[in-house]
């Protein structure tokens, strides 16, 4: 049995002894059935019954050990809760003799009488009243359909929609039913919940914080508040992860989260109710027939949503509905709702962001400082995230097959994979950009070259694209003294010797959704792989910064 060190048994007799009874326990906090067991966690409360008041308190898991009640037990004696002052008891009471000897033991330099009492009357009535707080509280699902919602979660991670729906790409569902007339259905992606499901109750309320989120690098906007003034239902799926990862092979996957780590969370969001994580049983219904209509829609639909453009597509569905025992409501046993694609509002949101970009283009300088003029720069959108980064060889047999690729017959397969620029911009953009390259007969070669300003005396690292027709476009303007973009070219030089000289070009979409600055393996479009030339090579020398002013 672990005892006091003997200075804390010395620190511990010095309290003052007073003439008080203490009563000690510790107990499940609830048994109502609709907690999971693994929620219930257990309270271990000390009292001084003499005054009537509660001197320690902690809520512990279920498996501590017995050192935990001890652990309590000396915070009451030398840190009690107010207005009680330190003291060390006389006599203390349990009810559980398991207890009783564990403390005889724990306690015997101490001076103080351990004794058992079958029923500890204060302590009774403090678990009684806090039994009925926590019993009374409104579960987060209601208890006759959480477990069938779990299951419809289930489903929908497994059939995993933001595999197939971009953001802008909506689903309407008719329902018709518990005050819903049709829900909009939005692929989980602002705010960084990047999996799950958003249920709108209009379509105003959708453009809305679309919008609003648009704007909020653009102004001082709120972003918490446009959170909050959506008007929707919710399914979210929330999981370790680690969001720092460095190359393009190591995109996050959801899929390592078998043993449980992965939670679904439902809720409510109202103008004036704010963010609910309780719904009721209407509600609860509602999100039912919405995940089990959106299942069996993409299992049907699947290849169709996979095509370039966003098909006109339309389901009729009859769903039933959870069976329970309960059906003081009358519930019909199925409902019929109507599925359909809504490929108009995906071009309205789609040209809503570019909308955006295109107005943060048109605001900047007239006297465009950036500009080499033996250069083109009218390839990559200014607005563009761009990154060095390198795919696992693995990923790199995927890109082949997968998205519009240009490949090289045979790559010297060492090192860590093949380095890559990555060029990240709207859909559309991201079309143009693959489109020129294509017409250019395709991408020959990608290099840094230096460059200089000979007005400000700085030098810069100039990452070109050489396509195939003989034309260059820059592609990215870098500081030579810039810490990260040197060790980035670092790593570049590094694999492009182990690859002999191989590289690629990875064009992406989704730059104003979620995946915003870190693409994902669903926003791949194009992979062109190419020669990595030095500057020798490339045999332009440095080139000299021009600066060029626009007249209207």
């Amino acid at each position: 049995m672990t005892s006091f060190n003997r200075s804390t048994s010395r620190r511990l007799q010095k309290l003052a002894q007073v003439p008080s009874i203490w009563e000690g326990d510790r107990r499940p906090l609830s048994s109502h059935p609709s907690t999971p067991e693994e929620g219930q966690g257990e309270c271990i409360l000390w009292v001084d019954a003499s005054q009537g008041i509660v001197r320690g308190m902690d809520v512990v898991a279920p498996d501590t050990g017995p050192e935990a009640i001890v652990r309590t037990l000396m915070r009451a004696m030398e840190n009690p809760h107010s207005p009680a002052k330190p003291a060390r008891p006389q006599r203390i009471v349990v009810c559980d003799r398991e207890i009783q000897f564990y403390l005889r033991g724990v306690l015997q330099d101490l001076d103080i009488a351990i004794d058992y009492a079958p029923e500890l009357p204060l302590i009774d009535e403090l678990f009684r009243g806090f039994a009925e707080i926590i019993d009374n509280q409104v579960p987060e699902l209601p208890p006759l359909y959480a477990q069938h919602l779990y299951q419809k979660a289930h489903d929908i991670w497994e059939t995993a929609p933001w595999e197939v729906l971009e953001e802008q790409q909506i689903l309407s569902i008719e329902i018709n039913r518990w005050d819903i007339g049709t829900l909009y259905v939005s692929v989980m992606g602002m705010l960084g919940m990047e999996y799950g499901v958003l249920l709108y109750r209009s379509v105003e309320s959708l453009k809305t914080f679309r919008a609003n989120v648009l704007r909020n690098d653009e102004i001082d906007h709120n972003l918490e508040e446009a959170f909050l003034k959506q008007d929707c239902l919710f399914l979210t799926f929330e999981g370790d992860r680690d969001e720092e990862e460095e190359d393009f092979d190591e995109f996050p996957d959801f899929d390592d989260n078998s043993d449980g780590e992965l939670e679904a969370s439902f809720g409510n969001i109202h103008p004036l109710e704010g963010l609910r994580s309780v719904i009721y049983d209407e509600e609860a219904l509602v999100v039912y027939v919405a995940l089990e209509s959106i299942c069996r829609f993409l299992h049907d639909y699947r290849r169709q949503l996979y095509e370039e453009d966003f098909p006109a597509i339309q389901r009729r569905y009859r769903i039933h509905l959870p069976e329970t025992t309960d059906n003081s409501n009358n519930l019909p046993k199925s409902i019929q709702v109507n599925v359909a694609t809504m490929p108009d509002l995906a071009q309205e949101l789609l040209e809503m962001a570019d909308s955006f970009l295109d107005d943060q283009e048109d605001g900047e300088e007239m006297f465009n400082s950036s500009l080499f003029r033996s250069l083109r720069d009218d390839l990559i959108p200014k607005d563009s995230f761009l990154s060095l980064g390198v795919v696992s060889w693995d990923m790199l047999k995927y890109l082949r097959t997968e998205v519009k690729s240009q490949h090289l017959a045979t790559i010297n397969q060492r090192g860590d994979g093949l380095p890559v620029v990555l060029i990240q911009t709207s859909r559309p953009k991201a079309k143009q950009i693959i489109e020129k390259i294509e017409q250019a007969g395709g991408l020959k070669a990608i290099c840094f070259n230096p460059g200089a300003d000979p007005f400000g005396g700085e030098h810069y690292d100039l990452g070109l694209l050489q396509t195939h027709n003989g034309d260059l476009f820059l592609f990215g303007e870098f500081d030579d003294d810039d810490p990260t973009h040197v060790e980035a070219r670092r790593n570049w030089n590094k694999r492009c010797k182990h690859t002999q000289g191989y590289c690629g070009l990875i064009i992406a979409k989704g730059l104003t959704g979620a995946s915003g600055g870190k693409p994902q393996l669903r926003d791949m479009m194009a992979l062109f792989e190419a020669r990595s030339l030095s500057p020798q090579e490339l045999g332009i020398g440095t080139l000299q910064l021009m600066p060029q002013v626009d007249f209207e």
